[in-house]
């Protein structure tokens, strides 16, 4: 199954795993943050984090403290968590790799609006969007949590800053859950996904699949 981006009027994408390669950069970051709750609960949380990619921090480390963590356990709060997990991933954001032929694409879909919806903080996003020199590319904006992508993707379908025919472009179960209840097409991202059981679902699913945005110039 092959996807010609040319034929939609908006591109949204997810940041990590399609745009950067961060997905490793925040599993690691959830493994220090949770760390002095000790190794098994750390361990916990970052099968917890990829078996639910996209998800926001905020839900997965509430998800540490409410299930993996023995009541009146000493440690981190939820505020502390995420600012150990946000100085980790700040540095990791702005070094890792981004993906090839994004420009390419942009020039290729010169009609289009493109978004970024993201489980990453939206703040945090934009910054590093901004600083790495992406955030143009982007002419729809940039959202991230603590708003859900449900959340996100109804909001700006309302606006009309989302407008049919869409495209998502993600690399988890819950970017394709999420798109497709809002009648988004989708297109799996699989290069640096972090998704066990991609292949398996995608072809249940009958989804089209590359190996990065760059796939998508072909």
């Amino acid at each position: 199954m092959t996807v010609d981006p040319r034929g939609y009027a908006t591109l949204v994408f997810d940041c990590d795993g399609v745009i950067l390669d961060s997905n490793k950069v925040k599993t690691e970051a959830f493994y220090k943050a949770a760390l002095p709750y000790g190794d098994n609960a750390a361990r916990q949380l970052v099968s917890h984090h990829t078996q639910n990619g996209g998800i926001s921090r905020f839900k997965k480390f509430q998800y540490l403290l409410d299930n993996l963590v023995a009541p009146g356990t000493p440690g981190p709060d939820l505020e502390t968590l995420l600012a150990s997990y946000a100085r980790e991933v700040r540095d990791g954001l702005m070094s890792c790799a981004i993906t090839p032929g994004l420009h390419e694409l942009r020039a290729r879909t010169p009609k289009a609006r493109w978004l970024i919806v993201s489980g990453g903080a939206q703040a945090e996003l934009r910054d590093v969007f901004e600083a790495r020199g992406l955030a143009e590319l982007f002419d729809g904006g940039i959202y991230g949590s603590p708003d859900s992508k449900e959340d996100i993707l109804a909001r700006e379908m309302a606006c009309q800053n989302i407008v049919q025919p869409a495209l998502f472009l993600g690399d988890s179960r819950y970017d394709h859950v999420a798109s497709s209840a809002h009648g988004l097409d989708f297109v799996f991202i699989a290069g640096w996904s972090e998704f066990q059981g991609w292949q398996a679902y995608c072809q249940a699913h009958q989804l089209a699949v590359v190996a990065t945005v760059a796939a998508l110039n072909a």
